[in-house]
């Protein structure tokens, strides 16, 4: 499958100034299915080492204090010769620091080594930063991506050319159903390929909550072993709390008398590590927009579509005929494409009157984005929100085509992976 990152490898490939480059993101978006396809495509031959549990491996990261001693020691381990600029090394399931303090060294001693280095939590970069790295974060597909996995390529640069022009896109219908499926399968290669095969709608549940499986099981490392009933409980609970008419996330409804005090760790190592999302809600909107922030009232989203459908335990038909659960889907994949490149907040005023995003643009302006039902042609936030705060620009998301109305963008739900704003 084509994937986005291919394109970054291609460059940092190029690069002069290459480093050694970290990727990170959730496990099962395609992080090692990726790079190994772009080194098979890309070099002579590449040496590959899985470092969870691999003792030898961190041995030789923790004693050698060279880049060439180290090259030497894991072309024994391997049984491949290591080449300058020939060769992809590549280490999978990064964890150990002694690893990455051994891999910062080729960025001084020896750039021409091709070396990227594979890690699922997002919360060990902490550990890892360092001006000797490159870090790329990569997430599940997006609909871009899907589109072109389902050879819609020509589709994307329709969905592109009308969301720059504001023209309606001729394929509108086609577009939607597409965007339903993906809704529903989510961005999880595997979940992907099996819907590409035309697998029962009972295996991709299956694949998904394999998925979801895999997260209960990286819970079980946690040093704080009361957290690991927790961040499940969160999950859990998530999709139906997004379902309530006031989405913000409330302690109450995991349990009798839970409090926000049991929960801040599990909550916390689910948003750092990007397996939820958490937006925070504002009552006002000025520069920054940080400086708005409610740090107790906030919303949960599933970092990939398909597991909160998974969630929701419902079924195609329903989905596709239950306007309710449509909107909850299109806001969630919204949380994660603004997620991807800026901080998005929601608004809701004393008044109860409630924007879906507000983000703070490259250029510093404020911009709400708003979805909105089709068979909703007015929104009274909106306009009180762009009067109060004097805003140019705002965005709604729709089930109808690209149009513009004065200073407002309508755009197609399906066109989320265009945001740039």
């Amino acid at each position: 499958m084509e994937r986005k990152i291919n394109d970054f490898l291609k460059k940092w490939k190029r690069d002069v100034s290459r480093k050694p480059l970290l990727i990170y993101g959730t496990k099962q978006v395609g992080k090692t299915y990726s790079v190994i396809e772009f080194g098979k495509e890309n070099y002579k031959n590449i040496v590959y080492f899985n470092s969870e549990n691999y003792t030898e491996l961190i041995k030789v990261f923790k004693t050698e204090k060279t880049s060439d001693k180290i090259i030497f020691k894991l072309s024994l381990l391997s049984g491949e010769k290591i080449m300058k600029n020939d060769t992809l090394l590549v280490i999978d399931n990064v964890n150990s620091l002694d690893i990455v303090k051994g891999i910062k060294l080729f960025a001084r001693e020896n750039p021409n080594y091709h070396i990227i280095m594979i890690a699922s939590l997002k919360a060990n970069l902490t550990r890892f930063k360092g001006e000797e790295l490159q870090f790329r974060q990569m997430y599940p597909m997006d609909f871009e991506e899907y589109l072109i996995a389902t050879d819609n390529k020509q589709l994307v640069e329709f969905i592109k050319e009308s969301y720059s022009n504001d023209k309606p896109m001729p394929f509108h219908t086609l577009a939607m159903d597409l965007y339903h499926e993906y809704l529903m399968v989510g961005g999880f290669p595997e979940a992907v390929k099996a819907s590409l095969e035309d697998q029962d709608e009972i295996i991709i549940r299956s694949i998904q909550g394999k998925i979801r499986d895999t997260y209960f099981k990286d819970f079980c490392r946690m040093k704080n072993l009361i957290d690991i009933p927790r961040n499940i409980e969160v999950m859990y609970s998530s999709s139906y709390q997004l379902l309530k008419d006031n989405k913000k996330f409330q302690y109450g409804l995991i349990g009798k008398g839970r409090r926000s005090k049991e929960y801040e760790s599990a909550i916390a190592y689910l948003s750092v590590n990007n397996l939820f999302y958490k937006v925070h809600r504002i009552s006002n909107a000025k520069l920054p927009l940080s400086s708005c922030r409610d740090k107790d009232s906030f919303k949960l989203y599933f970092s990939d579509n398909g597991l909160l459908f998974n969630a929701l335990n419902t079924s195609k038909i329903r989905f596709l005929t239950t306007q309710k659960l449509k909107d909850l889907m299109y806001e969630n994949d919204m949380a994660i494409e603004l997620s991807k490149t800026m901080t998005p907040y929601y608004y809701q005023s004393e008044g109860k009157a409630e924007i879906s995003f507000v983000v703070q643009n490259r250029n510093g302006s404020i911009v709400p984005i708003e979805l909105i039902n089709k068979n909703l042609t007015k929104s009274k936030s909106l306009g009180l929100f762009m009067k109060k705060y004097g805003t140019l620009e705002a965005i709604r998301f729709t089930e109808d085509n690209f149009s513009k109305k004065k200073n407002i963008k309508y755009v197609p739900i399906y066109a989320t992976f265009c945001l740039n704003v």
